[in-house]
């Protein structure tokens, strides 16, 4: 049975919580409580984990999970893509741009030679929203249509867009957007 690693976790907060429960050795060799931030790079790791090579149409979940953990605090916006083989394996997760706090510049020419280089088959594309409303914007629409357009190009599919708020992620597939 899958655990959703943020059904006790609501908030930054929450995780902080958390993380005092939670001991970590220092460079001494002593013993401390964890702070916040150690927790959830230790959270992300293991996600990562778990997400690579696993066929990503069999664990929802844990896609989704890992997505919050890397991109549901963030401050500004990032867009990123989950690379997969011919089988829908996770073959890798890139933060290819960095925006502010309401937009990110996307380069679909740079997408495409990203994967032309991971020999991608099919793409997942990621992005935040640090305003906190996962509802996708008539630009999130269009740069999705661009990006799945540009990429068919090379043989390359757009299996999905994901955006992420804080703890929620809205599937622009599963809206019908894609």
């Amino acid at each position: 049975m899958q655990h959703d690693l943020f059904s006790s976790l609501d908030s930054f907060q929450a995780l902080s919580v958390a993380a005092s429960a939670l001991l970590v050795r220092d460079v001494a060799g002593q013993y401390r409580p964890a702070e916040a931030d150690e927790v959830l790079l230790v959270a992300q790791q293991l996600l990562a984990a778990q997400v690579r090579g696993n066929d990503v149409m069999s664990s929802p979940a844990v896609v989704k999970d890992f997505l919050r953990a890397r991109l549901g605090n963030l401050p500004h916006e990032v867009f990123a893509v989950v690379h997969l083989d011919a089988q829908n394996r996770v073959l890798d997760y890139v933060e290819m741009f960095r925006g502010t706090v309401s937009q990110t510049s996307v380069y679909p020419r740079e997408v495409v030679r990203d994967a032309l280089l991971r020999s991608s088959s099919a793409l997942l594309l990621v992005h935040n929203h640090p305003s906190g409303v996962a509802d996708p914007s008539r630009a999130d629409e269009y740069l999705t249509q661009t990006l799945k357009q540009a990429a068919a190009l090379v043989d390359v599919r757009v299996l999905d867009h994901f955006i992420v708020a804080g703890s929620s992620v809205q599937s622009m597939a599963e809206l019908g957007l894609v």
